[in-house]
């Protein structure tokens, strides 16, 4: 297998009026070998744009791409030893499963003998054996994306490139898709850039993730990472269902510690102690951020801590294991995601929650940097 190599890669485009348009602006990251990165963020953040520039499939307006050590800027796809699976599969109508997979070794002029012992590997690996002389308009939109990767497997490349292959599949086929993909990656041990903009996807599937937003990297690191200590708004709000809730206020001083006073009015106050970062803060406009597993209602007996506000159940969603609770703070909808049993009667009263202080981030809402 091999390493990826971005450095200070642009993609520009002709816009309107002869106004350039920039796509993809100065990123640089590197996929380690057998690594699994996965590109995330919103349509229109260049993600697949910077994935078709790896394969070939967009040229590369400034900057460097290497696979292998070696500067493929000019080669064409044909010769990067890459394999990509598209989103809408791409399969020949007129061809079997098997014609499918082996129509690039024929391309290549491998024996046939090589090419059939390639295709049933695959075949087997993907559970397709019995699909082989089928067509694709016989097939399910899950068999047909197992062939598009079967496709990619029989290459044995340096690399696969994923763009967004499971869009067009069903919730329960996409959560199955998304398995077998990650158990392809631990037995092929493989080099994969995948590319999504669902963030359950980003967070299952990638040992590394890059959060991509207009055309910039926001953020890499390990899926825990990302969703624990993001480095901004953004990030914090894009990973994590339900999302982070923010909340507007300002931070004063309290005696020896900040104390947090949610604005416009609002009931919620928060006590920080130990956290010197917070302190070039005091009395300015922050935004805390919480996770919605990081509060809880507490028990009907427990006396209220330092950490526990009062707010209005507006909403009661409950998902079996847990319930998503909406509260109404008076100034923020928020929501807990909660292990204790609140059904719909609860709505329109006032309960107690309690806040894990440990896990509360800080935000800065002029740079949208986490201040801690």
């Amino acid at each position: 297998m091999a390493t990826v190599t971005l450095k200070n890669v642009f993609k520009i485009y002709q816009g309107d009026k002869g106004r350039d348009v920039t796509a993809v602006h100065d990123i640089s990251f590197e996929v380690g070998d057998r690594e699994f990165v996965v590109l995330v963020g919103p349509s229109g953040c260049g993600k697949s744009t910077t994935l078709r520039m790896v394969a070939g499939l967009e040229e590369i307006s400034k900057g460097d791409i290497h696979i292998d050590g070696r500067r493929v800027n000019d080669v064409p796809p044909k010769d990067r030893d890459i394999a990509m699976v598209f989103q809408n599969y791409a399969l020949y109508p007129h061809m079997s499963v098997y014609e499918n997979m082996a129509f690039g070794l024929k391309l290549r002029k491998y024996p046939k003998a090589e090419i059939q012992k390639r295709v049933r590997e695959a075949a087997e690996i993907l559970g397709i054996g019995e699909l082989l002389e089928r067509k694709p308009k016989a097939l399910s939109g899950g068999q047909r994306q197992r062939v598009a990767v079967g496709r990619a497997i029989v290459r044995q490349p340096k690399v696969f490139l994923f763009d967004e292959p499971l869009s067009n599949l069903d919730a329960k086929m996409r959560v199955q898709m998304r398995t077998e993909i990650t158990k392809l990656h631990q037995r092929l041990q493989a080099t994969m850039i995948y590319v999504t903009h669902d963030q359950v996807e980003a967070m299952t599937m990638g040992t590394r993730i890059v959060v991509m937003k207009d055309g910039l990297i926001q953020q890499i690191d390990a899926p825990l990472k990302l969703y624990h200590e993001p480095d901004n708004l953004f990030v914090a709000g894009f990973l994590g269902s339900p999302p982070m809730n923010f909340i507007h206020g300002q931070l004063r001083r309290s005696g020896d510690s900040l104390q947090f006073k949610e604005a416009d009015q609002g009931a919620f106050v928060l006590k920080f102690k130990d956290r010197p970062a917070l302190n070039a803060f005091a009395d300015k406009e922050v935004i805390l951020g919480l996770r919605p597993e990081d509060i809880d209602v507490v028990p009907e007996g427990k006396p209220p801590s330092e950490d526990s506000f009062q707010a209005v159940v507006d909403i009661v969603e409950p998902m079996g294991a847990e319930t998503n609770i909406y509260l109404q703070t008076g100034a923020h909808t928020i929501i807990s995601r909660s292990q204790s049993t609140v059904d719909h009667r609860e709505v329109g009263h006032r309960l107690c929650f309690e806040v894990n202080n440990s896990k509360v981030r800080v935000f800065d809402p002029v740079s949208t940097k986490r201040i801690h």
